[in-house]
């Protein structure tokens, strides 16, 4: 089955209203750098474990398995992407998800994994 098109463009006003609404391609390019820190899965997992509230540094070490240094950069990355905030107390910080936009991407990527099947030929058994 071919994907080829035999035409440029098969509905010129539908393409010409999507292009319309295209976010800016800056916008583009930062979507694309959130979802490569999300494509990490120890940051995701930090991530997943802010859903239930705020954590410091050393706890979000230890539900991702890593050293502190390398969660606290890896909360750096994501603090500069604005998808986590800190909050300092004393010399701890304590970090949640930046917003409702962050909380709501999460919930819907954990619910269409657990409600569909991925496919995955290399992890068959």
């Amino acid at each position: 089955m071919a994907d080829d098109c035999a035409v440029r463009v098969v509905d010129a006003p539908r393409v010409a209203s999507v292009r319309e609404r295209m976010p800016a391609e800056a916008d583009l390019a930062d979507t694309a750098e959130v979802f490569g820190l999300l494509a990490d899965s120890r940051r995701l997992r930090m991530l997943v474990a802010l859903l239930d509230g705020e954590l410091c540094v050393c706890d979000l070490a230890a539900v991702s398995d890593m050293s502190e240094s390398a969660a606290s950069h890896a909360l750096r990355l994501l603090r500069a992407h604005r998808v986590v905030t800190a909050r300092r107390s004393g010399r701890m910080a304590y970090y949640r998800l930046a917003d409702a936009h962050v909380r709501m991407l999460l919930d819907l990527a954990v619910a269409h994994i657990e409600h569909t099947e991925a496919v995955h030929p290399e992890r068959a058994s």
